[in-house]
Formats: structure tokens, C-alpha cells, sequence
């Protein structure tokens, strides 16, 4: 945007909301009345809306296509950002609210003013965003299972969020991921339901505690420092077979229920306000199209009354290949009780084709009023319609040191220290901050995109050091040891060299490169090249401590002879640097207890 729209911008959204408040002045309607009963609100505001309006809520779309004429002309009801999907590259806070804003505008200026809810992947902190704080993934925060320290992390990401302009993250996900080999085992806290449940308090975290006289499924969002959070990939998503993304979960119904909805409860219990569903499918059943578990057990028996939402193309892939059969696509899904679906972008055909099915009564209008009340009542709980424009009261929050100090204790208290001294030998940790020379190697000692993992800045992430702000592993080091310590780095030494430069002792940082979804799927669950030759001509040579950078547990059973010290600091974000040389070091000790499985191979699996 030039420098003469961005000036006159805040005028024309002066004008906009000038022209909104108009309209309530010259007509009392009770729908923009807070002070009304929120059912009171939802039946005014319905009654108003035809066909195309309330389809339109119905209606998510990429930011890219989001013009304000394409939000006024199909009174679209929700945006988002996909992966990566910025107004620019290291857009500032004060970017993103004037784009959220400029999309809202056109919402604004629709008949019934009805604004739009703007979601977006905040799943590890606010990850798409350039200097925002980056907490470790889940599958470190698993291995905490400390409930309060989640439920910090979840106010810091929504204040985060909010201070770019948006109102709404799909997170947390709270998959029971059953099998390492599954592309996406890093969003999930542990394989154990129980743990997955405590960590559910990541959600009043995110959208505020929920008032003592609470209904049960009723969703809440305590204001303009809050956000609505999205439980998902309803359900079974982590239980595939074979760990292969977006595939079958093959588990008879009451394992189903002990094993992968449990955390469902506990979400619904803290009044989340979203529930996505999963690509994947239960007993080869596409849960997209699944009826009897979306509305039957969702909605009817849990009693959840906020909106369910599709994932991306989630329609499409009901089919096989995807988009064979939209028609059929749209009313499987639109009946299995899909609420808000999250297009992208073909949105013009989805709008056509749900108006045709709902005019020939292959869709009831009752299937269409439910989805469109259950949008409306978050949209009223959160206040959108009373603050439906975001300002930069919060621009300082994004990344604050105080998130930052934060992300560093959830980063150390993820560690888990696997191994301390080989057999009949002294423990290697903590290591002396005072010595004369010490090694730091490996491809992820002095990589930042590496130790954030995927679903940072990019979708399947990026690897060096200008991706954002943060603190690398050797980084950290640098600025823990002595002054007079020298350190070397060499990311991939050869054995004559370390076993002839006299180094006290080495620290190895080796892992996997970033990825998301399926493109993580693996058969094999290594360590990416050269980390097992770093290994062996460290480890061979003098003591050493393997600090290993994944998303999941990988294969070190070969290397263990060789290894001093092992230590699993999953994807430790932008502060893992620091959180992992406080516990090298010894100025904290090491908490973390595996919260899933360390296999020898994938043969044991």
C-alpha cells in the first residue's frame, strides 16, 4: 500500500464507521444493542438476513482474495491467513491492523453491517508473524505438563494475535498423536489422553476464564485482549494407520471415545469457541461427512454451541481425487453439520452451490439458520460488534520481553535429559561455564528456522537466521560461558580436527530439518545428514553432549554408546537458545519427563 492510501485510510474508515453509526441512530435495532439478551440479539439480527447474507456468513476466504468489494458484495463472514500469507514480508503490527481493518471495512458497509471474525494459525505463538515471540510446539509443552505454564502461553499468544488486528486463532490442537511417523506429531502434547486434557488450559488462556455461571458448550471470549480459540482436528486425527496425514483411523467407537475425544470434553468444559474438523477419516469414513459424529456427538450430546469449521479444502477432500464431486462435497459436509467453511478461495462456486441445494430442499434452511446462529453467537460473545475495528493499543505487546522471558521457561522446562555419563562414568551435565576451549557443532547449533520448526513464518517453515527474531543454541552458549571460555563452532568438523584442538568438551546440536503436515510423514524417523557423522567424530573423540532438535522422537539408538550426555529439546522456539543453555549450564535443572514413547527403531513401533 503507498504512502498516500496508507494517509488516507483512516479517513475512509472514519467515513465507514460514520455511516454505520448512522444507520443505528435513524432505526433502533436490538441486534447492535448490547445491553439485550444475546438469544434476544441472534433472533433479531436472523430475522433481517436473507438467503445470501446468512450464506455468506457461512463463508471463510484467503486474506489475498478478501477486497472490500468481495466482502460487501457476498457479505462474507470470515477471513483468514494460510500458511505464510502476509500484507507483506516482516510486515509490523501496525500492517496487519490496517489490512484486518481495510478487510473490515467492507464488511462494515454491508446492509446489516455484520462484521467478519479474521483467523489465523497461531499455534505455536503467533507464528506467521515477523518478530513475534515463538513458544516451543506442543510436543515439547507436552512434556512439561504443567496446565498453568500453558495457560500463560495462551495469554501471551492472544495478546499477540490481537495486536495485529485479529480476533480469532485455530489452536490449540489437541490430537492424540498415537504414531511418531505422522507429519504432524509435533502439534500434539503427548499420545497420553490425560496429558492432552491438562493441556487444555491453554484455551482460557486464549479467550479468558469462563464465568462461574457458564453454560455448558456455550462459548466465551473475554474481550479486546482475548481471541476465540479452535479445538482440533475433530476426531482421531493423531490415530492413523501408519502415521500417514489426513488418512484412516481404524479404532472401535468406545476406544475412539477413551482415547481421542477426552480432550474434546475438557475443551468444551472452558467454553471454547471453535471446534475444527480433521482431514482424516474414522473406520474410512470421512470425518468431513460424518454426521452421526459432528452434529450426533459434537453438538447434541456434548451440547457444543459455538461453530464448527471445515479445514482448508476440507470439503474438497471428501472426495477422492479432491473436488470430483463439489455438489456432493457441499451438502455432505453442510449436513454433517459443518457450520463456517473454510473455502479459500472458490468461493463464488461454494456461495452458487449451497443457494441451488437450499432452494431444491436438498439442504433443510433449519441446517442453514443453525450454522448461521452458532457464527452469530460467537461474533456477539467476543464483542465484535461492538469493537469490530482493531487499533495498536497492543503493538507493544508482539514480542515483548516479558513473552520472550516466558518462551525461554517454556522452552527449559520442555528439555528432557535422556542420558548423563556413560556407563560407570561421572555425569557430563551441567557442564563448567569456566574452561579454555570448548567445540559447539552440528547443523542445528546456529539455526533458528531449524530449532522453530514448521508453521513458522512459512507453513512448512524456513531454515537460517532471518526469518525472525530469537536466540540461537550457540547463540546462548556465547553468552553463557565465561568471558575467557573461547568458543569454536564448525558444523560439521572431521574427527583429526576435534580430537587434536584440545576442546574441553563439545556440545552436538543435530535434529530435523522443518516441515508440516504430510510433508513430515516418515518411515524411517532419522536424523537428518550430516548429524550422524557430527556424532561420530565428536562423540568419538572427546566428551560430548547431543542436544537433539525434532519434532517427534528419531532413531539414536546407534549413536547412544558414543554420547555423554542426550538431551531432547524438541522445537524449542525463538528462546530455545537460552532455555537450553540454562539447563547445559546448571543455572536450572532439568524437569521434563517424556511425554511420549523413545523407540530403538521404527521396527518397535
Amino acid at each position: 500500500m503507498g504512502s498516500e492510501k496508507m494517509r488516507m485510510f483512516p479517513m475512509f474508515l472514519v467515513v465507514v464507521l460514520c455511516l454505520w453509526g448512522v444507520s443505528t441512530e435513524a432505526e433502533y435495532l436490538k441486534y447492535k444493542d448490547p445491553k439485550q439478551p444475546l438469544n434476544s440479539r441472534i433472533k433479531d439480527l436472523m430475522g433481517r438476513m436473507t438467503l445470501e447474507e446468512k450464506i455468506g456468513q457461512m463463508t471463510q476466504i484467503e486474506r489475498k482474495i478478501a477486497t472490500p468489494d468481495v466482502m460487501k458484495n457476498y457479505f462474507i463472514g470470515s477471513v483468514l491467513s494460510g500458511g505464510g500469507s502476509v500484507p507483506g514480508p516482516k510486515a509490523s503490527a501496525e500492517e496487519w491492523v490496517n489490512m484486518v481493518n481495510g478487510i473490515q471495512t467492507g464488511s462494515l458497509s454491508t446492509r446489516l453491517g455484520i462484521p467478519m471474525i479474521y483467523g489465523i494459525d497461531a499455534v505455536h505463538g503467533h507464528n506467521n508473524v515477523y518478530k513475534a515471540t515463538i513458544f516451543p510446539h506442543n510436543v515439547g509443552l507436552g512434556v512439561t505438563r504443567d496446565p498453568e505454564l500453558l495457560k500463560r502461553i495462551g495469554a501471551a499468544t492472544a495478546l499477540e494475535v490481537r495486536a495485529t488486528g485479529i480476533p480469532y486463532a485455530f489452536a490449540p490442537c489437541i490430537a492424540v498423536c498415537r504414531d511418531p511417523r505422522w507429519g504432524r506429531c509435533y502439534e500434539s502434547y503427548s499420545e497420553d489422553h490425560r496429558i492432552v486434557q491438562l493441556m487444555t488450559d491453554i484455551i482460557p488462556g486464549l479467550q479468558g476464564d469462563l464465568p462461574t455461571n457458564s453454560r455448558k458448550g456455550v462459548p466465551f471470549v473475554s474481550g479486546k485482549t482475548k481471541v476465540a480459540a479452535c479445538a482440533k482436528h475433530f476426531v482421531g486425527d493423531g490415530g492413523t494407520v501408519g502415521g500417514i496425514d489426513e488418512s484412516n483411523t481404524v479404532i472401535d467407537y468406545d476406544k475412539l471415545l477413551k482415547i481421542h475425544m477426552p480432550a474434546y470434553f475438557d475443551s468444551i468444559k472452558k467454553g471454547v469457541a471453535t471446534v475444527m474438523v480433521s482431514y482424516s477419516s474414522w473406520n474410512g469414513k470421512k470425518m468431513h461427512a460424518n454426521h452421526d459424529l459432528v452434529t450426533g456427538f459434537l453438538k447434541n450430546k456434548l451440547k457444543f454451541r459455538g461453530f464448527v469449521i471445515s479445514d482448508w479444502q476440507g470439503i474438497d477432500r471428501i472426495t477422492n481425487p479432491p473436488h470430483m464431486n463439489y455438489s456432493y462435497s457441499v451438502q455432505a459436509g453442510i449436513l454433517a453439520g459443518i457450520d463456517m467453511i473454510m473455502v479459500p478461495e472458490n468461493f463464488g462456486e461454494f456461495i452458487d452451490e449451497l443457494k441451488l441445494q437450499v432452494k431444491n430442499n436438498v439442504v433443510p434452511m433449519s441446517r442453514i439458520d443453525d450454522a448461521v446462529r452458532r457464527i452469530l453467537r460467537v461474533k456477539f460473545v467476543m464483542g465484535l460488534f461492538e469493537n469490530p475495528i482493531a487499533d495498536l493499543s497492543l503493538s507493544d505487546k508482539l514480542g515483548s520481553q516479558e513473552h520472550r522471558e516466558l518462551a525461554r521457561e517454556a522452552a527449559r522446562k520442555s528439555l528432557v535429559l535422556l542420558k548423563n555419563g556413560k556407563h560407570g562414568s561421572k555425569p557430563l551435565l551441567p557442564l563448567p561455564k569456566k574452561t579454555s576451549k570448548i567445540l559447539v557443532a552440528g547443523s542445528h547449533a546456529d539455526n533458528l528456522g531449524y530449532q522453530c520448526g514448521g508453521w513458522t513464518i512459512e507453513w512448512q517453515g524456513v531454515q537460517g537466521n532471518d526469518l525472525t527474531a530469537g536466540t540461537t543454541i550457540l547463540g546462548a552458549i556465547k553468552k553463557t560461558v565465561d568471558p575467557t571460555t573461547q568458543v569454536v563452532y564448525m558444523e560439521n568438523p572431521d574427527a583429526n580436527f576435534v580430537k587434536t584442538s584440545k576442546f574441553s568438551y563439545a556440545v552436538v546440536v543435530v535434529g530435523e530439518v522443518p516441515y508440516a503436515e504430510m510433508f513430515g510423514d516418515s518411515s524411517n524417523l532419522t536424523i537428518s545428514e550430516p548429524g550422524p557423522t557430527v556424532i561420530s567424530n565428536v562423540c568419538g573423540s572427546i566428551k560430548c553432549v547431543v542436544v537433539v532438535v525434532s519434532g517427534r522422537p528419531v532413531v539414536i539408538e546407534p549413536y547412544l554408546s558414543q554420547i555423554d550426555a542426550l538431551v531432547a529439546a524438541w522445537l524449542p522456539g525463538s528462546e530455545g537458545g537460552p532455555g537450553v543453555a540454562d539447563a547445559l549450564f546448571g543455572d536450572h535443572g532439568f524437569t521434563g519427563k517424556l511425554a511420549r514413547t523413545w523407540f530403538k527403531s521404527c521396527e518397535f513401533m
